[in-house]
């Protein structure tokens, strides 16, 4: 869509043409009548309930990590170095289970990138764990406390010159390229100064790397994208459009890390607000324009800092939703649907995020108490989530279908519910994953 006819939309124009286009995705030739028949039942499905509306019933989409892989008798390193199981194995799964919409194959993060990259940040299957355990994080302070202001200064020059050749070790002669804002003109003080560094040989080995690591990007992006238009044909929307951050956890999360943040919440707060206001933009147009780019309006937003006992209610009110809402806004404004993913408990803050537009969003909830959010976001959010990863991987399936229906008894009678995973999948008993799908399609319905 032409960018002026898309500015002068409203955003519920801008919405509904998202919707639209996931309902009608382009380039797809369908494997016949009924599984296009199937996959717009499902959209629309997903669709009411987002809009608090009674759909025919209850969605539901487990949130699938590395749980195709062992599925298919896989472990979590040969999904990430080899594409061709890759695909197969999210294939399998969703044809085997038929979810209500799939996640997609681009989970499990190629690992041959972070190889050629060095990367820091992570150790993951193959590289650092165990080929049959998901990744972990490494958290260190990779920005340290005295350069906020570089941060808010220029984020994109920051991560550029400082994070990235941080926590990419190949990257690190990127430190001495000049901000690129200081080629202006012809003279030689304004343009050919600031090319020097990339005549420089350990520069030019990093960008070197960088272009390898594209070329297996562009590798594994083509499986990939193979994979969703397979499933997608078979009658099986993707759920996510696009994914972005909450300003407070792009800092917490992986610059300053658990431990620096938690500093930072009592010596710096100003900086941090500060901070979190030089990256709302940022986090707007990631999510904003990838779902405009898939023609799919749910944007992923993981949500970590904010959980109950990593902060005060006040520190909350005060640090992390206030720019975490912006970006709420910033997104539906653009006709997109933020996805928040409440990792952990969120009962202490849901007398705070009900503060929202009515229908414009949905909530995933992990550890919150359901009864207490239908209380509070009943009318206000549609919500999904709180199957405990616990029960899915050493329960019973009976133990799975009781819990399933116990779920759509308390949220979901009224609509605005979608049945899904407190946390991601990775090791689960598939025929516990089975029962959760199974039990949703016989209990949910309206």
């Amino acid at each position: 869509m032409e960018e002026r006819k898309w500015e002068e939309m409203t955003p519920e124009q801008r919405r509904e043409a998202l919707f639209e286009a996931w309902l009608s995705p382009q380039g797809i030739e369908f494997a016949g009548p009924d599984a296009e028949k199937a996959y717009r039942e499902r959209v629309t499905r997903i669709k009411d309930a987002i809009e608090l509306k009674k759909p025919d019933r209850v969605p539901v989409f487990p949130v699938i990590g590395f749980f195709p892989a062992f599925y298919a008798g896989m472990t979590a390193q040969d999904v990430m170095y080899d594409y061709e199981k890759l695909i197969s194995a999210y294939k399998k799964y969703t044809l085997d289970f038929e979810p209500d919409a799939h996640g997609g194959a681009f989970n499990p993060s190629p690992g041959r990138i972070f190889e050629i990259l060095d990367y820091q940040l992570y150790i993951w299957p193959g590289h650092g764990v165990s080929p049959n355990h998901s990744y972990q994080c490494l958290e260190e302070e990779y920005m340290r406390a005295d350069e906020y202001d570089d941060l808010i200064r220029d984020p994109s020059n920051y991560f550029m010159s400082t994070y990235l050749p941080r926590v990419f070790k190949a990257l690190e002669p990127l430190q001495k390229i000049p901000p690129l804002t200081g080629i202006l003109e012809m003279y030689s003080a304004f343009s050919a100064v600031n090319f020097i560094p990339f005549g420089m040989p350990d520069v030019q080995e990093a960008l070197q790397a960088l272009m390898e690591a594209g070329n297996e990007a562009v590798k594994w992006i083509g499986y990939v994208g193979t994979h969703d238009k397979e499933v997608t044909a078979a009658g099986f929307p993707a759920f996510f459009g696009g994914g972005t951050k909450a300003p407070f956890d792009i800092i917490g999360d992986t610059l300053r890390g658990t431990r620096g943040m938690m500093m930072d919440i009592f010596r710096r707060p100003e900086k941090i607000l500060e901070a979190v206001e030089a990256l709302t933009p940022i986090a707007i147009k990631m999510g904003a324009t990838a779902a405009r780019n898939n023609g799919n309006p749910i944007v992923f937003m993981p949500l970590h800092k904010g959980a109950d006992g990593f902060m005060s209610d006040e520190q909350f009110r005060r640090l992390y939703w206030p720019s975490l809402k912006e970006v709420m806004l910033g997104l539906v404004e653009q006709g997109c649907v933020p996805f928040l993913y409440a990792e952990g408990g969120y009962n202490s803050r849901l007398e705070v995020i009900k503060e929202f537009p009515a229908g414009k969003v949905l909530w995933g909830f992990d550890q919150t108490d359901m009864s207490k959010v239908k209380e509070n976001l009943g009318g206000v959010a549609c919500v999904g989530g709180n199957m405990p990863i616990d029960l899915l991987s050493v329960g019973k399936a009976e133990q799975v279908r009781e819990y399933a229906k116990k779920l759509i008894e308390t949220v979901g009678g009224d609509g605005g519910y979608i049945m899904m995973s407190g946390a991601v999948i990775d090791e689960a008993k598939p025929e516990n994953v089975k029962a959760m799908i199974e039990a949703t399609k016989e209990y949910g319905v309206y």
